[in-house]
């Protein structure tokens, strides 16, 4: 006897929605015969599109061989709690929907499928791909995108170099090394061999791929190419393609507002450590926030802070130094356009400077944490030093000076318990945690 999609869903064995999900995906619409459908899913609407909503290239097979797909087909993503409303699909205003993974069909974890552009962006910027090409309203966005000359120069590209990816509207590839683009393909990790600085292993859609995840939203490549298992602030990376990403659930900071006072002085501690470890590390790469949000920060079950969203980071290698394009409106074409105006200027990578990303979050994130949660003289001791941190007229020394200061106050505030499950017990024998 078939299984029904109605009143009583909640009833069905929780891997056989994730993969109607996935066989939407891959058929773009419930457009099947009448006869096979109408007793399946007689609730749901014929309109509804996850494959192109989500996966934002409309071919069909669009995502088949990434490990996204893989995931989904052998279920171990299962999403039984999307089963809202009559529809029994998540609703497409979201900008992430909680989920839960396994590799071996017994331990759980809870993960978060997030849409790295808007529903509005991904309406702008199919109607930009359509426009590019003077097509219809309606067009088919992979036809069009790979056309364009940026794609056809990238089909003949045995290696990713820095004229390949100037105009894009990423912050990861406003300064690129070819060191930092090799490591790009070396670490891409929705193609077989991976390992190679050389393309000569990627598919025609491997590279589409790779260049429209790049041109939309670079989180999930960083994700990959600093993971968090080398010790690096990120979650775990489980799968992306086209608009969405699949990685470790989270917390967002502003949660964590309202924490008790040795939890708030945990987290800011740990956030100025982040920024020092994205400023300071053995590959000596300086990573820097061209803005700064508390949703951009996430916190896991057992207390340790991460970067939870990496859009907005930006890299400069000051080993081997940097390419900027130096003429404006240089290699400007579609795909740096597909989730900002075409006008959209970065700054250059000489007006970076180490304290950037500090007086953002000493100036948006930490007054949230710590300010008012301490008894005077400790409270004004903190409000002073955060105040200097946040300063954005003082010299680099001197605000990376406030911050030390500030992580030294912070220090002896934090207490040691199972709350902090990340160095717990840890904390018991060693002052280092």
């Amino acid at each position: 006897m078939e299984p029904q999609l109605g009143p009583e869903a909640a009833a069905l064995r929780p891997g056989w929605l994730a993969l109607l999900l996935w066989v939407s995906a891959l058929s773009c619409s419930f457009s099947l015969p009448a006869s096979s459908l109408s007793s399946l899913v007689p609730q749901v609407r014929t309109s509804y599109n996850f494959g192109r909503t989500f996966l934002g290239l409309d071919k069909c097979n669009a995502c088949i061989g990434t490990s996204i797909c893989k995931k989904f087909f052998k279920e171990e993503i299962r999403s039984d709690n999307w089963l809202a409303s009559h529809l029994g699909l998540p609703p497409d205003f979201l900008l992430s929907y909680p989920a839960n993974y396994s590799d071996d069909s017994k331990i759980w974890r809870p993960v978060e499928i997030f849409r790295l552009v808007s529903k509005y962006q991904n309406e702008i910027s199919d109607r930009r791909i359509c426009a590019s090409a003077s097509a219809p309203k309606t067009c088919s966005i992979e036809r069009v995108l790979r056309k364009t000359e940026r794609f056809q120069k990238w089909l003949q590209a045995k290696r990713l170099t820095p004229d390949l990816v100037q105009g894009l509207a990423s912050p990861l590839l406003r300064c690129p090394s070819q060191r930092l683009l090799d490591r790009v393909v070396r670490r891409y990790a929705e193609v077989a061999d991976a390992g190679s600085i050389f393309m000569d292993h990627f598919t025609d859609r491997d590279k589409l791929r790779l260049l429209y995840t790049l041109a939309v939203n670079s989180h999930p490549i960083l994700l990959q190419i600093f993971p968090g298992a080398e010790g690096w602030p990120l979650p775990k990376y489980l799968g992306s393609c086209g608009r969405f990403l699949v990685s470790t659930s989270t917390r967002p900071l502003q949660e964590f507002y309202d924490a008790p006072p040795d939890q708030a002085a945990d987290l800011a501690y740990q956030l100025l450590g982040v920024l020092e470890s994205l400023r300071s590390n053995d590959l000596n790469y300086f990573f820097y926030f061209t803005h700064i949000d508390a949703g951009m920060f996430g916190v896991f079950n057992n207390g340790h802070l991460f970067i939870r969203d990496a859009s907005a980071v930006g890299v400069i290698d000051k080993q081997e130094g940097s390419q900027e394009a130096t003429r404006a409106g240089e290699n400007k074409d579609i795909f740096s356009c597909l989730v900002s105006g075409c006008q959209a200027q970065l700054p250059s990578c000489e007006s970076i400077s180490e304290k950037q990303s500090l007086v953002l979050v000493c100036q948006k994130l930490l007054p949230r944490l710590l300010q008012g949660r301490f008894p005077s003289p400790l409270q004004d001791d903190i409000d002073s030093v955060l105040a200097q941190c946040g300063d954005s007229i003082r010299p680099d020394p001197e605000v990376l000076g406030a911050a030390s200061q500030l992580k030294d106050i912070l220090r002896p505030l934090r207490t040691c318990d199972s709350r902090f499950a990340y160095r717990y017990p840890d904390c018991k024998y060693n002052d280092k945690f």
